[in-house]
């Protein structure tokens, strides 16, 4: 395969999107790509790293609870993360999240997991041995053509959410006592977008899994920052580079089979934060930071 693309890029393009399970991770991977970007952007902005990481342990934790319960892991991604996300913002006030809060919270689900997991290789998982697997790493390869189009339906649900409240949430994310006293919602915005957040992570995980997907959250908006320090153009540059780790991830995961898509996905949006952080020291660009 990888000959083939080198030899001839149109026709190794034509016969990559001639296969099925191709376009399903192109659908699904794309739209979750892009919400990924758009959350992602206003993660590094608000300086809420740690939550998307705590976050990510929540995915796997909750998926692995639903798995030995005998349900879709994809209900137990969502209830998980959403959850978690609404109880961080809540208990952090302020509109923001306390370190303390996520730290404390982290440990818990962490043990969680352990007991999820402990229940689930126990009880169920000769009915589906590399479910646990799938969680931890993805993959986006194997995804279903149902199952693409309803990530695709959720990822759109979500990022017209997020534009919804993108205005305000930008307000309160850059400086909040200022937002708070010309009536933004600061304490409301805080939990609504880390369920939004919540729900990205449950969306990010069916594609790179739990353990990866903190890149795909951080490191392409992370390098529309050093870009630009305009908002409103590193948020589209934010969706645009990580789109493009996606379809890059998975041309290279294709042209290498023994890659796995997660992999060269992450290392695709991580190669893209490497270029704009040496091309913002080199031109010495501002970075856009929260106040």
């Amino acid at each position: 395969m990888s000959a083939l693309l080198a030899a001839d890029p149109v026709t190794g393009i034509a016969n990559m999107l001639s296969q099925p399970f191709v376009r399903n991770a192109l659908l699904a991977g794309t739209a979750i790509a892009a919400l990924s970007g758009l959350v992602g952007y206003f993660v590094v902005l608000r300086g809420q790293v740690f939550a998307g990481d705590a976050l990510s342990h929540v995915a796997y934790a909750g998926a692995l609870a639903a798995l030995a319960a005998g349900l879709d892991l994809r209900l137990g991604l969502f209830a998980a993360t959403i959850a978690v996300g609404l109880l961080l913002g809540l208990l952090g006030g302020r509109g923001t999240v306390d370190d303390v809060v996520i730290g404390t919270t982290f440990a818990w689900v962490l043990g969680l997991g352990v007991l999820s997991l402990t229940l689930y290789t126990t009880s169920s998982s000769t009915d589906n041995g590399t479910a646990n697997v799938n969680v931890l790493f993805g993959s986006i390869f194997g995804i279903t053509a149902a199952a693409a189009t309803t990530a695709a339906w959720v990822a759109g649900g979500l990022i017209v959410a997020l534009l919804l409240i993108a205005r305000p949430l930008l307000f309160a994310s850059v400086d909040p006592g200022v937002a708070a006293a010309r009536g933004v919602p600061v304490r409301l915005l805080g939990p609504l977008f880390l369920a939004i957040l919540g729900a990205t992570v449950g969306e990010a995980s069916q594609a790179v899994g739990a353990l990866l997907l903190f890149g795909l959250l951080a490191a392409p908006p992370a390098a529309a920052q050093r870009l630009t320090a305009d908002p409103w153009r590193a948020l589209p540059l934010a969706a645009a580079l990580a789109v493009l780790a996606m379809w890059a991830g998975l041309c290279l995961a294709y042209a290498a089979p023994a890659l796995p898509p997660s992999f060269t996905i992450i290392g695709c949006g991580a190669a893209e934060f490497a270029a704009a952080a040496g091309y913002a020291m080199l031109r010495g660009s501002p970075v856009a930071t929260r106040g």
